[in-house]
């Protein structure tokens, strides 16, 4: 079924790589036109490398390659006001807004007692605030627009205990309680909530340094590693399969699902 999204703007932070163009360029690629956001700077406390504003123009010509329009935009999701101005005047020039992906994320696996006041503060801001931030910001076009869909990226850890992140759980079952809150009250504008709920995937964010770190919290305490395991015999998926779910719930095949927690998690989090 070509032309799913077709007509529909959407918004998808964390944009310039991984999960967020894996996003940006599906739904391109089903009629949508795109406002991609990214910090595209350093990324507080992370193992990995950070996105660059070169890797946001290449999500950008990939949209533009599926002969949709993207307006791109640097902003940090923890910054009310400077992601107001980004989506307010890329909605300004593609003249509506109906999806809103809240992507944008970190994730910095360390063994419980190695976690710092920065790190637990830093993974909560960007995750849930960060959030917050950009629902507050996309919610009101959606409004606007008669209604649309709000997909926020938890993950695994949204819906099952894992080891070795104990600020990334706490973070991404916050956002799974927020999409429901979200979802409570702005049903009232044909507005649905969900979350999405994926398990490891090849990103930057999984990327060999993390791995490392994770390993080496594992080192020191190796029983619980076996939570990551999933039920399918596959280690890792890809961003492309994920965002299969996420064009699924900015589509109107999902118009009835709303308060609800989507897992293309092959099954780890029922193992």
């Amino acid at each position: 079924m070509a032309g799913r999204v077709a007509g529909k703007v959407a918004l998808v932070t964390g944009a310039a790589r991984g999960q967020g163009r894996a996003d940006a360029v599906r739904l391109a690629a089903e009629g949508a036109d795109v406002v991609v956001v990214d910090v595209c700077g350093p990324l507080p406390g992370v193992d990995y490398a950070s996105a660059t504003p070169a890797d946001l123009d290449e999500t950008v010509r990939l949209v533009e390659q599926q002969g949709r329009r993207a307006v791109a935009g640097q902003a940090d999701v923890r910054d009310l006001d400077a992601l107001r101005s980004v989506v307010d005047g890329a909605v300004g020039q593609l003249g509506r807004l109906d999806v809103v992906v809240a992507n944008a994320g970190i994730c910095i696996p360390r063994a419980w007692h190695r976690i710092t006041p920065e790190i637990f503060r830093d993974t909560l801001d960007v995750n849930v605030a960060g959030a917050w931030n950009t629902i507050m910001v996309g919610a009101p076009h959606l409004v606007a627009a008669g209604g649309g869909s709000v997909i926020v990226i938890s993950s695994a850890a949204g819906l099952k205990v894992q080891p070795f992140m104990v600020p990334y759980t706490a973070s991404k079952w916050a956002v799974r309680g927020m999409a429901k809150a979200f979802a409570a009250e702005l049903a009232q504008h044909s507005i649905r909530v969900n979350s999405v709920h994926p398990t490891g995937m090849a990103t930057g964010m999984g990327s060999g340094a993390m791995q490392a770190a994770l390993g080496e919290a594992m080192a020191e305490n190796p029983r619980p590693g076996a939570m990551f395991t999933n039920m399918l015999p596959v280690e890792i998926t890809a961003p492309e399969d994920v965002a299969e779910t996420v064009l699924f719930l900015a589509s109107d095949e999902s118009r009835f699902i709303t308060a609800h927690e989507i897992a293309p998690d092959a099954g780890v989090t029922e193992y």
